[in-house]
């Protein structure tokens, strides 16, 4: 049974993720850098709204995140911390918590950014709203963007394995495919049950 509609679905507001920024390139880690962020509706394209953002990270250990979006300004502190095999991964620290972050959320309503948990049980995400059957293809869906790479939308349930993916990660999306349509099988033989019990 989804959850009754009382929350804020996180997914319509706006969403911050550092590991995305520094993989693009907007933000540099050793530089001083300012860029132009669009977010858009994942739907239909249209454009939400823009801010200009301004990244200082020319120490190793600590720099910090601009946000100006029309007459709001928000700075977010940014941190490293030691990975497993050397180097180091950068951080937001959550301006609300105070805890290390790789994605920031500004909820619908809200004026400024902050960690999933700085939101607690004011918002939830999209899946939550969703029913078994509704996850399921949701599911799917999910797992067809990520693989369909250059192949046509339209010849593929399942897509092959993208050239860069590694097998057991494929192998992984699709036991959660497989899983996904087991669900929906069961959905449609329970849906069929009833229908024929309501015949006789």
């Amino acid at each position: 049974m989804p959850r009754p509609r009382q929350r804020v679905c996180l997914e319509q507001g706006l969403k911050l993720n550092l590991n995305t920024l520094v993989r693009q390139g907007c933000v540099v880690p050793g530089a001083h850098s300012t860029f132009r962020s669009v977010w858009t509706n994942s739907y239909t394209g249209e454009e939400i709204v823009c801010a200009c953002l301004t990244a200082h990270m020319l120490s190793q250990q600590q720099g910090w995140l601009r946000i100006q979006m029309g007459d709001t300004e928000q700075t977010i502190l940014l941190t490293t911390r030691p990975r497993r095999f050397g180097g180091h991964q950068w951080y937001f620290i959550c301006p609300v918590m105070n805890r290390c972050a790789s994605v920031l959320w500004r909820p619908p309503g809200a004026t400024r950014f902050g960690s999933r948990q700085a939101w607690g049980r004011r918002v939830a995400y999209t899946s939550q709203f969703l029913d078994r059957d509704n996850r399921a293809h949701r599911g799917k869906a999910n797992i067809k963007r990520r693989l369909i790479g250059d192949c046509d939308p339209d010849e593929w349930d399942l897509p092959p394995k993208p050239k860069w993916m590694r097998w057991g990660t494929y192998n992984r999306c699709v036991e959660r495919f497989d899983r996904y349509e087991a669900i929906l099988e069961d959905g449609i033989m329970e849906l069929m049950a009833k229908f024929s019990f309501e015949i006789t």
